[in-house]
């Protein structure tokens, strides 16, 4: 199942949706606790990175600093496509929202500041609206 690697069909087709819910990034050295089911893990030389719910964190006292919202790319975009993050990290960087990219084997997910989700998806969708 071979992914879109063409980058104007990746951004005239990408199509974000928000997910519901407020995210964290949280590291821990023992693994993931009980009761917590991370959407995203990534392994570290200095810890476990998860991301997760934030009531999940706060039910498991795992600190963070930062609460993003979730956003999904829905096009099933090849691993090996080129241009995609940079393209939209750029537009969110002029837009001054940061980002944070977990890629998986079917889509690309956004972590955005929660507070700035919706200007996020509008500057996605003007990106793609662009890209057609």
């Amino acid at each position: 199942m071979t992914g879109e690697s063409d980058l104007r069909k990746l951004l005239s087709g990408m199509r974000p949706q928000l997910n519901p819910g407020r995210y964290v990034f949280v590291t821990t050295q023992d693994g993931i606790p009980p009761g917590v089911a991370p959407v995203a893990t990534v392994a570290e030389e200095e810890g476990l990175t998860l991301v997760l719910r934030q009531q999940e964190a706060d039910a498991a006292g795992l600190p963070y600093d930062y609460v993003a919202a979730w956003i999904t790319l829905r096009i099933h975009s090849a691993l090996e496509a080129v241009g995609l993050t940079a393209a939209f990290a750029r537009e969110l960087g002029d837009a001054g929202l940061s980002c944070n990219v977990v890629a998986g084997f079917h889509h690309d997910h956004l972590f955005v500041p929660y507070e700035s989700a919706a200007q996020a998806v509008a500057v996605l969708e003007d990106l793609a609206r662009r890209s057609a």
